[in-house]
């Protein structure tokens, strides 16, 4: 018992807790060190990976081509369609051989008649939309805003073609049979209409016996043109009165077969057909013609030739207008009818000219130059009138002698127009 009170009285070992410098140690003794990973060694590498993803997201500016090094020029001369020779615009892939091309003029290409690479002339199934190259023409585009197309470019092309459409590029048609040497020139043979089988769904009501297979009921040349037939305009190979695909223009009355030439071989509605050899500004300064429709007068034509470069304004653009012009008058193309402007075009024979006033809807190709250069002259004298050219030429008076004015070329001060 004894030794029990003894150690209740012994002196504590522990010391005193009023000593802070004790208590500091012994404490600082006791307590565990925190681990390592609370000293967040990471922190400050997740931190400034944050601000770079922060950063990574704000848009950044796209580089800038050095277009003194011809680079750009380099560029844009890759990035040329191999149609109208320009910058592509909107383009599209030919598929296997992947050329590209702008997507109008794919379309038009197709529309002509093409059954292949417009390029390497190589089979092909479709064109499908080059979205890859897109990004690369706007950072071109954006570096060189003079390299863009003109405005009514674009929207010529966009009518033409819709951004985003798959091309189907037909399969080509059969080849021609070799020319037959032997072939009798004294008998007429069957119209692509009157075989059996034919691959225009729609045979002849009058087939022509073919020499060949029927020598006894063959029709001599002797006889004329077999009934239910006629020549086409463009080709002048036989063609059936009845076939679906005959049309006849409302101004020559010669019909057209629709199979032999696609676009050529057909009358089409008036403001949908081309004008022959005039569809481009080269074939209007190459045109004798056009000349002639002002008479000579080869200055006023040079302003004309400049003021539909600068406005970017197509002859078939000017076609249109005319013919518009045309059907807003009271009399419509009868006056045009009486200058007998559309006579011994074509080497056929005409059909009978309709009684009365006829209906004037469909034209062929020969007989829209015909209305364009009758019109020419005209447009010009109205477009004039917007006010649009230079000053220079705007204040200038008319020449009672027009084409014929000795001051045309050295006065400005003389218009060369005639007064209306």
């Amino acid at each position: 018992m004894s030794q029990h009170i003894n150690a209740l009285q012994a002196p504590s070992v522990f010391p005193d807790s009023s000593d802070p410098i004790s208590t500091s140690s012994s404490t600082s003794s006791l307590k565990r060190r925190a681990s390592d990973s609370f000293d967040f060694p990471g922190l400050g590498a997740r931190k400034k990976m944050k601000e770079d993803i922060q950063a990574s997201d704000k848009p950044t500016e796209m580089p800038r081509l050095d277009e003194s090094s011809g680079f750009i020029e380099d560029i844009a001369q890759e990035l040329q369609c191999g149609c109208c020779a320009e910058l592509v615009y909107r383009p599209v892939l030919v598929m296997p051989c992947q050329h590209f091309f702008c997507g109008s003029c794919c379309t038009l290409w197709i529309r002509n008649g093409g059954t292949s690479c417009p390029a390497c002339r190589g089979v092909a199934a479709v064109a499908m939309p080059f979205r890859a190259m897109q990004p690369v023409l706007d950072l071109l585009l954006r570096n060189a805003p003079h390299k863009e197309r003109t405005l009514r470019e674009r929207e010529q092309a966009d009518e033409v073609y819709k951004a985003g459409n798959t091309i189907r590029i037909p399969s080509p048609r059969e080849a021609s049979p070799p020319p037959d040497v032997e072939r009798s020139t004294e008998y007429v043979y069957p119209c692509p209409h009157c075989l059996p089988n034919n691959p225009y769904d729609w045979r002849c009501p009058q087939p022509i016996p073919d020499p060949n297979s029927d020598p006894e009921h063959a029709w001599s040349v002797d006889n004329g043109i077999p009934p239910g037939h006629a020549n086409c305009g463009n080709c002048e190979t036989l063609l059936a009165l009845r076939a679906p695909s005959t049309t006849k223009c409302d101004f020559c009355l010669v019909l057209f077969c629709g199979v032999g030439i696609q676009e050529r071989c057909i009358a089409m509605p008036l403001l949908s057909q081309h004008p022959h050899n005039l569809s481009s500004h080269a074939d209007l300064i190459l045109s004798a013609e056009v000349y002639e429709c002002f008479d000579g007068n080869t200055v006023e034509v040079e302003i004309m030739f400049e003021y539909l470069a600068t406005h970017d304004i197509s002859p078939r653009h000017i076609y249109r207008q005319i013919i518009q012009h045309i059907q807003s008058q009271p009399r419509g193309f009868a006056p045009l009818v009486e200058l007998e402007l559309f006579s011994d075009i074509h080497p056929t024979a005409p059909g009978q000219e309709p009684s009365g006033d006829p209906p004037r809807n469909r034209v062929c190709r020969m007989c829209a130059a015909e209305i364009f250069l009758w019109g020419l002259k005209e447009w010009w004298i109205r477009e004039r009138r917007k006010g649009l050219l230079d000053a220079s030429i705007l204040n200038r008076k008319d020449c009672p002698e027009a084409g014929r004015c000795r001051r045309q070329k050295e006065d400005l001060g003389a218009l060369l127009i005639k007064s209306q």
